[in-house]
């Protein structure tokens, strides 16, 4: 591969979190960037809407991290932003007949014990599943990490492989499904046995606070708003909103340049492309995209939705920032703070967010009927809720907030480095190792990063390391 002796010009294209993440490690080592992003707000789907009646700025989707996301983390304390992120160490868990689990670490225990005796208050589940629990995560520990080596007729889905482990139906309803699909955006039925492995391994069980919940406490759209532009501005990139790409234009030697709507173009040493599976080819030049053959790998990613409902109640009805719900339609319900005064916020309603992952089922619904079923669930587990009025309410579903993380999947998903030496990909759907989460966004981000870093003949590393696993977990598998 050729390398240059100096720092280049580097164009990003996209500016949700893998194009700020590339932008983020580049400037940081004197790289001149311009970063392109075709709407108003960066974030891409982490982003929000300005809901009129509330007066709010509403995300599309409530997103959280966890501690186990060490490069998330590294980005938002790199870029100042971390300030706006609350660390919530208990996760509190809710079936609809009011028995509650808070699922909370224990210091005095090393990793994966740690988790043990709240495990054990798993109440809603019989002393045998909760026993179940326990040595069945113990095996999936142990079960071979899968890769993009890994033939995909040979991965079975997380679903087939509980049953094989004669995991019961109920146990699989009320734990199982609950983390998986919240963590993955897929069901047990279609997720794979690795991409779950990933979440319990590195999120529950390597390290002692690496289940702990990352909470923005700003809606997206300020969380990676003005702050974040500053910072990148005041270190040399050049941000452009409202600034859609028409194509990257080359050939099979080099990308010569990327053009505009309006006829514009402009060149660079390096590109980074840096959008969604679905927009990627079409932004190649026919030239480019026959070198690179991208389609075959993109039509094996499906996506998956999620859809979040917004709820201002005339009351408060919930005492806690968050709670995953046993038996529901609704999964996780999240109590937003306001930045209204509190005479404002009694008028404008008490904001909720309702998310429900892999919402499939609810394609076709009418919208009231959803309404109706979820307020009947929080009516449930919390009574002052029957008595609540909705004082507004939306619901938004995004088709393709995640790729589905299919058994099989990343042997399909591309490398950061593409065979046109000067040009990456970014975004959480190329191979990072990560099922479709924002630490896989920024992982991608840093590792077409050092794609550039290494055509300068630089062996930086701008990927930080895992959590450090404890020395029982190390001696366990």
């Amino acid at each position: 591969m050729n390398t240059k002796s100096s720092p280049s010009s580097v164009c990003v294209i996209g500016g949700g979190l893998s194009g700020l993440a590339a932008a983020t490690a580049l400037c940081s080592r004197g790289f001149r960037v311009e970063l392109f992003e075709a709407r108003r707000q960066l974030g891409g789907r982490a982003g929000s809407f300005y809901e009129e009646n509330s007066d709010q700025l509403v995300d599309h989707c409530q997103h959280v991290g966890m501690g186990c996301c060490t490069n998330l983390a590294d980005f938002c304390r790199r870029t100042g932003i971390d300030q706006h992120l609350r660390r919530d160490r208990v996760i509190r868990f809710i079936a609809r007949d009011g028995r509650r689990c808070d699922l909370r670490g224990t210091r005095w225990l090393p990793a994966p014990l740690h988790l043990l005796p709240a495990l054990w208050g798993l109440k809603y589940l019989r002393w045998k599943d909760r026993l179940h629990v326990a040595t069945t995560l113990l095996r999936l520990a142990r079960e071979p990490a899968a890769d993009a080596s890994t033939d995909a007729k040979n991965e079975v889905s997380i679903g087939d492989w509980l049953n094989q482990q004669g995991v019961s139906a109920e146990s699989v309803d009320r734990f199982w499904s609950v983390v998986l699909v919240s963590a993955l955006g897929e069901t047990v039925e279609r997720a794979s046995l690795s991409a779950a492995r990933k979440v319990f391994v590195d999120g529950f069980m390597s390290a002692n606070d690496s289940y702990e919940v990352l909470v923005p406490s700003v809606p997206l759209g300020q969380l990676y708003g003005n702050q974040l532009i500053r910072w990148l501005v005041e270190r040399g990139v050049t941000v452009h909103q409202n600034t859609a790409v028409r194509q990257l234009v080359g050939s099979h030697a080099g990308i010569d340049a990327v053009t505009f709507s309006n006829g514009r173009s402009l060149a660079f040493d390096d590109y980074i492309l840096a959008v969604p599976w679905r927009k990627a080819v079409p932004l190649l030049a026919p030239q480019v995209a026959e070198t690179l053959q991208l389609d075959s790998g993109i039509e094996r990613i499906q996506s998956s939705p999620i859809t979040a409902i917004h709820l201002w109640l005339d009351r408060p009805i919930m005492d806690a920032p968050h709670a995953v719900l046993i038996d529901c339609l609704a999964q996780w319900v999240f109590s937003r703070p306001s930045n209204l005064r509190q005479d404002e916020e009694a008028a404008a309603g008490h904001y909720y967010q309702v998310v429900i992952s892999a919402s499939r089922q609810l394609a076709g619904r009418p919208r009231d009927e959803v309404l109706r079923e979820i307020m009947e669930d929080l009516s449930a587990v919390w009574p002052t809720a029957a008595a609540a009025e909705i004082v507004d309410w939306r619901m938004v579903t995004q088709r393709d907030a995640l790729f589905s993380a299919a058994p099989g999947l990343d042997r399909w998903r591309p490398e950061q480095q593409t065979d046109i030496p000067n040009l990456m990909l970014a975004g959480d759907w190329t191979r990072t190792g990560w099922p479709s989460t924002m630490e896989g966004a920024v992982r991608s981000g840093y590792l077409a990063a050092e794609a550039v870093l290494r055509r300068c003949g630089r062996s930086d590393s701008a990927l930080v390391d895992d959590l450090p696993r404890g020395w029982l977990t190390r001696l366990l598998w």
